[in-house]
């Protein structure tokens, strides 16, 4: 605090001062007035030092006992006495808790500028991971730009070893880009939010076309892939109100999340439902199933779930993409684990984990399509 205002503060205190003390000495001692004294503590304890208050609050005691024989120059009798106590309990009281909620005050104020800096260092952070997501994208399209060049022999004859060195290198280099894009995305869906380009949307002609594109993966890593429609061996439309490009991510995560956790021999199916209210997607494979542990991390930024296969490990972001995309969209995405019985089993045994199953459901295209 300025010196001018610690003069003006104790100018303030004074007055109060003077104001009480003419009261108490121009009325009888059976009156108390000491209690208006309270006001010059809360009033020092708020603007002036720890110090000052005590020296406030020990002048108001003392000018409320000194009224027992001044000014009638006598004693007073010991009801106005235990009266006078009783506001010098009540001023101390009131000088004490004023200090406590000064440190209160105090503390509060301390661990809102630590927050404060934490916040502020955790937006450098993201403005920097942001600005270096964003300068990756350049080299690494420039790197495929010229590995397709290779490919396409214009620096001269390839190898079909080379070929496949090539291939490989370039799969290297879009991953990344794609690992980069995604990353992005987030950044920029978390500070800006998501941007949806809306149109009615059949989910189960965009599964289908996903499904087909993860065809060579799902081989590769020898799973079965499969879409179904749930009880109907029918093919059905399952009309949202979406951004095309957006939920083909989250299909895409889905699947490749089931299809890379999965184990050779594998299932991974997708089953398309249709409620009143919701067009609901299911990812299921017939893996290790999820961790109970995991379930309230599944969906966060960064976190990477247990695998059976160690070499397959994401980014932890594509779910997180998944999560932002969906509920951009008015829907709801979950995971749980899948269960069956086997008859071999007695009733009194429990259940078992046959895989894990990553669902979202969308609200239904609000009017008939015509």
């Amino acid at each position: 605090m300025t010196a001018s205002k610690s003069r003006s503060t104790y100018g303030f205190i004074g007055g109060l001062f003077a104001i009480a003390l003419m009261l108490e000495y121009s009325t009888p001692p059976e009156y108390v007035v000491g209690y208006l004294y309270s006001g010059a503590i809360l009033l020092a304890n708020a603007r002036l030092s720890q110090s000052a208050t005590f020296w406030v609050t020990a002048i108001a005691v003392i000018l409320t006992l000194s009224n027992i024989w001044i000014p009638q120059g006598q004693l007073a009798g010991f009801p106005i006495l235990a009266n006078r106590l009783i506001a010098v309990l009540a001023l101390i009281v009131t000088g004490l808790l004023g200090d406590r909620l000064r440190q209160s005050e105090d503390a509060i104020a301390q661990q809102k500028a630590k927050l404060q800096a934490q916040e502020q260092l955790a937006q450098v952070r993201e403005d920097f991971a942001s600005t270096l997501t964003h300068d990756l994208k350049t080299p690494l399209l420039g790197a495929i730009e010229t590995l397709t060049a290779f490919q396409q022999e214009r620096f001269g004859a390839v190898l079909p070893t080379q070929q496949k060195v090539l291939a490989t290198m370039k799969r290297s280099q879009q991953t990344s880009l794609q690992l980069v894009e995604t990353l992005l995305d987030v950044y920029r869906n978390d500070t800006e939010g998501l941007t949806l380009q809306l149109e009615p949307v059949d989910l189960a002609t965009l599964t289908e076309e996903v499904a087909s594109t993860l065809t060579d993966l799902a081989a590769a890593r020898r799973v079965h892939l499969s879409v179904n429609y749930g009880d109907s061996d029918f093919r059905r439309s399952l009309w949202v109100n979406g951004d095309p490009f957006q939920l083909q991510r989250v299909l895409s995560n889905l699947l490749i999340n089931a299809i890379n956790h999965s184990r050779r021999g594998d299932r991974v199916e997708v089953t398309l439902e249709s409620q009143a209210s919701y067009q609901v997607v299911k990812v299921w494979d017939t893996g290790a199933g999820l961790q109970p542990e995991e379930f309230s991390h599944l969906f966060e930024r960064f976190f990477q779930g247990q695998s059976d296969r160690p070499t397959i490990k994401g980014s932890g972001l594509g779910l997180y993409l998944s999560r932002q995309i969906i509920e951009a969209h008015s829907g709801t995405i979950w995971a749980e684990n899948r269960f069956s019985q086997s008859s071999a089993i007695g009733k009194d045994r429990p259940e078992i984990i046959a895989g894990a199953i990553f669902a979202f459901k969308l609200p239904v295209y609000p009017r008939p399509l015509i």
